[in-house]
């Protein structure tokens, strides 16, 4: 099912969590992950056309502003139980082979998606050095057949982010399949 992100207010505090990464096995808590640059939190999953469609470009995208100390993180939330493509050992195998540079994060409970009143994947939350949101909505315009996916809305908030200037207040929702809740 198509869906729209859930644009929650500028300024909010980035909940935060504690969730296993299913490439190394350990558990990552945003308080130590976070970055006094700046944190992406993308909610993804492996099933989704809208995802499949920015996959490599995001990767592109994530190792650049990681080399300016951007952190990344993408976490799933959905019910492996009925998507079992979306489950920790296909999320292992998906980030190994698309070349992922960042955690790629199970949230079995989906309390995280929650907290963060995310809806679709993916949808894109851009936080600064103290964890306030500054950006949320879609990577670019572009959609599967409709485009190739530049990454540029998220990377002009990043780049005014890193410089110091305003992000744009002119966001707009990501859109995608919905997260598959339980």
């Amino acid at each position: 099912m198509l869906v729209g992100s859930k644009m929650i207010a500028l300024g909010s505090k980035a909940p935060d969590f504690a969730l296993k990464d299913t490439v190394s096995g350990k558990t990552l808590i945003l308080s130590e992950l976070k970055s006094n640059v700046g944190t992406v939190i993308v909610f993804i999953c492996n099933h989704c056309p809208f995802v499949h469609h920015i996959n490599s470009k995001l990767v592109e995208v994530a190792n650049k502003y990681q080399a300016k100390g951007v952190q990344f993180i993408a976490i799933s939330s959905n019910d492996a139980d009925f998507y079992p493509q979306d489950g920790p050992e296909m999320m292992n195998r998906v980030a190994k082979n698309e070349g992922y540079s960042f955690p790629y994060l199970y949230d079995e409970s989906q309390k995280v998606g929650l907290a963060y009143q995310a809806e679709c994947t993916p949808d894109f939350f851009v936080f600064g050095e103290n964890l306030e949101l500054v950006y949320r909505g879609r990577f670019d315009e572009t959609r599967p057949n409709r485009g190739r996916p530049t990454g540029s809305e998220l990377s002009e908030a990043l780049d005014a982010l890193i410089s110091g200037r305003e992000i744009s207040q002119e966001q707009y929702p990501s859109i995608g399949c919905s997260i598959k809740w339980k």
